[in-house]
């Protein structure tokens, strides 16, 4: 009976041989140093600065009920006229409480109209919420749904919109606002915007 041939044991010494290890070596190394290089440059990126297809155009038309409690709804129709926050929020939304206190400066100090947009939230929650943290909003609309939401391009909450006079998408803010954000570039922006 025949035996099976065994492969001849491949020579490690010789050249072909260690190019082909070495260039497996460095095929590794370039992807990791690739992958290094994209994490490097995501990592100088503000996540606040996603860019928004929606910049420069007017708001999507909608028309919410107002937040229950509240007598204002908020539609397309009133973001018209004047520059303006929409603020997308919700009671669920521990980010949203974080910057609730920057709202409710805006409004004391009468800097802009901000308008509440109340996103996948529970009627009684919602009003529970602005009636124990202040109630900033000048128009609060229910978005129970979402859909409004949608047609904004919100990625999540709490999300700021600056709109012009026009009824033009200015500029949107994601994630929670701070102190630095309102004084460096949303008051310029809405200063800049009025004139």
């Amino acid at each position: 009976m025949n035996e099976p041939a065994k492969p001849l044991a491949q020579d490690r010494s010789s050249p072909v041989t260690r190019w082909r290890a070495w260039r497996g070596y460095i095929v590794a190394l370039v992807a990791f140093a690739a992958i290094g290089v994209l994490l490097a440059a995501g990592l100088r990126l503000d996540p606040k600065r996603i860019p928004s297809p929606l910049i420069g155009k007017p708001v999507p038309e909608f028309s919410l009920p107002p937040v229950k409690g509240r007598t204002l709804g908020l539609s397309s129709k009133d973001l018209k006229g004047e520059v303006s926050l929409v603020n997308v929020f919700a009671s669920w939304c521990v980010a949203c409480l974080a910057e609730h206190p920057l709202f409710m400066r805006l409004k004391q100090n009468n800097v802009v109209p901000v308008h509440g947009l109340n996103y996948k939230d529970a009627p009684d929650d919602a009003a529970a919420w602005l009636a124990l943290h202040g109630d900033p909003y000048t128009r609060t609309g229910a978005d129970r749904d979402g859909r409004v939401g949608i047609d904004w391009g919100v990625y999540g909450v709490p999300e700021t919109f600056v709109i012009d006079r026009e009824g033009r998408i200015a500029r949107k803010y994601i994630g929670p606002l701070n102190e630095k954000d309102v004084n460096e570039t949303l008051t310029p922006l809405i200063e800049q915007l009025r004139q």
